[in-house]
C-alpha cells in the first residue's frame, strides 16, 4: 500500500451511473484527486492495487455485479482486508428514503442525489480532516506506546542485570542466555521441528526479550542463602525455590494486560524454568508438554550456562562435559526435541560463549 499523506487527497467516487461519476468529478476535482470505479467488485480491484489509496470513498448504493453495501460488508468484515483499507470512511451516495439504512450498514455520512455541489465538497472535506485528525492521532499514540515500551524493556533488562550482580555474576550471564535462546529458537523454526510452527505463533522476538528476567524473582532471596559457597541443605533450597513464585508475582505487578504476549513469556520463563519434563520440578511439579515450550528452551540454556560458568558453590564445567550432562537429562530433566537441538548447534553455543564471558 502506498503512502496516504499525498498532498492532494484522493477520492475514489463509485457509481454505475457516468452521469453521477462525471457530476462528482466536476464538483471535486479542483481540491482532490478523483478516481473512479462502476461497480464494488471493480472498486474493490482498485483499492487492493492502489498506489495510494483514497482518504474517502462515494459509494453508490445500487449497482450491478456487486452494490454498495456488500462492498461495505467486504471492506469492514472481511478479515483478509488490510486495517488501512479497513480504516478509509465512506459517505454512501443515496436517496432520501435510505439515509437510515445506509447509516446503519456503517457508512459515515450520506450525500442525497440529486447532488448540491456546496454539500457534496462540505461532506466530504469534513470526512477528510476528521480522517486526518484520526491519523495524526494514532500515530502520535503508537509513538507513544513505543516510547512506553522502550523505556520498560530497558527498565527490566537493568533489572535482570541488577540481579545477576548480586548473585556475584558479570551480567554477562543475563545476554547469553538471551543469545542462546535465540539460536536454539531460530534453528528450531528452520527445521522439521513439530515446535517450528508453535514458535513462530509465539513470536520468539518477545521470548528472547523475556529471557532476561528468568531469575528476576532471586532479588527476595536473602543473601546468606543465594551467596552460600557450599551446596544448600534442604531448608534453604526450599527457600530458593521460592525464587520462582517470587519472580512470578514481580512480573505481574509490573506488566499489565496490554503486554499481554510479553506478560506472558516473562511470567511462564519466570514461574516455569525449573520445572522438569518428567514432573520432579518445581514450583507446581509440571510434566512434560504442561511446561510452557518457552520455559523448556529456558530450562536448557540456563542449565548449559550454568555448567559452562564458574559459580560461587562450583568450578566450570568444560563445554564438551556440559553437553554431555544435558544429553544425560533428555527426557528426564530436558525436553527430548530441544536437546536434540542443542546438541546440533553445540558449537554455536560454545562460540556464543566464548564471545561473551
Amino acid at each position: 500500500m502506498g503512502n496516504n499523506g499525498a498532498k492532494i487527497p484522493t477520492v475514489l467516487v463509485v457509481d454505475d451511473v457516468e452521469m453521477n461519476l462525471m457530476i462528482l468529478e466536476e464538483i471535486l476535482k479542483d481540491s482532490y484527486r478523483v478516481i473512479t470505479a462502476g461497480n464494488g467488485k471493480e472498486a474493490l480491484e482498485i483499492l487492493y492495487h492502489a498506489e495510494v489509496l483514497p482518504k474517502i470513498i462515494l459509494l453508490d448504493v445500487f449497482m450491478p455485479e456487486m452494490n454498495g453495501y456488500e462492498m461495505l460488508n467486504v471492506l469492514r468484515g472481511d478479515p483478509q482486508i488490510h486495517d488501512s483499507l479497513r480504516r478509509i470512511p465512506v459517505i454512501f451516495i443515496t436517496t432520501s428514503d435510505s439515509e437510515s439504512e445506509a447509516l446503519s450498514a456503517g457508512a459515515v455520512d450520506f450525500i442525497s442525489k440529486p447532488f448540491q455541489p456546496e454539500i457534496v465538497k462540505l461532506r466530504v472535506m469534513n470526512q477528510i480532516e476528521l480522517k486526518n485528525y484520526s491519523d495524526s492521532l494514532e500515530a502520535m499514540v503508537a509513538e507513544k506506546a513505543a516510547e512506553i515500551t522502550s523505556t520498560l524493556d530497558n527498565m527490566l533488562q537493568a533489572m535482570a542485570n541488577i540481579i545477576e550482580y548480586r548473585n556475584l555474576e558479570s551480567g554477562s550471564h543475563v545476554k547469553r542466555t538471551q543469545l542462546f535462546s535465540k539460536a536454539l529458537i531460530n534453528h528450531v523454526m528452520d527445521s522439521s521441528s513439530p515446535y517450528a510452527e508453535e514458535l513462530h505463533g509465539l513470536e520468539p522476538d518477545i521470548i528472547v526479550k523475556s529471557v532476561a528476567l528468568h531469575d528476576v524473582g532471586k532479588i527476595g532471596i536473602p543473601d546468606k542463602i543465594l551467596l552460600k559457597p557450599d551446596k544448600l541443605d534442604p531448608e534453604e533450597f526450599e527457600i530458593m525455590k521460592t525464587h520462582t513464585i517470587i519472580g512470578k508475582n514481580i512480573i505481574e505487578s509490573i506488566l499489565t494486560h496490554s503486554d499481554a504476549l510479553y506478560l506472558k513469556h516473562c511470567r511462564d520463563i519466570c514461574y516455569c524454568h525449573h520445572e522438569r519434563f518428567d514432573g520432579k520440578g518445581y514450583p507446581r511439579g509440571l510434566k512434560g508438554h504442561d511446561i510452557p515450550l518457552s520455559a523448556r528452551i529456558v530450562s536448557l540454556v540456563d542449565v548449559y550456562d550454568a555448567l559452562v560458568c564458574e559459580r560461587v558453590y562450583k568450578k566450570a564445567f568444560s563445554h564438551d562435559e556440559a553437553i554431555r550432562i544435558i544429553g544425560n537429562g533428555r527426557e528426564t530433566q530436558f525436553d527430548p526435541l530441544l536437546t536434540d537441538a542443542l546438541i546440533e548447534i553445540q558449537d554455536a553455543f560454545k562460540e556464543i560463549f566464548q564471545q561473551n564471558q
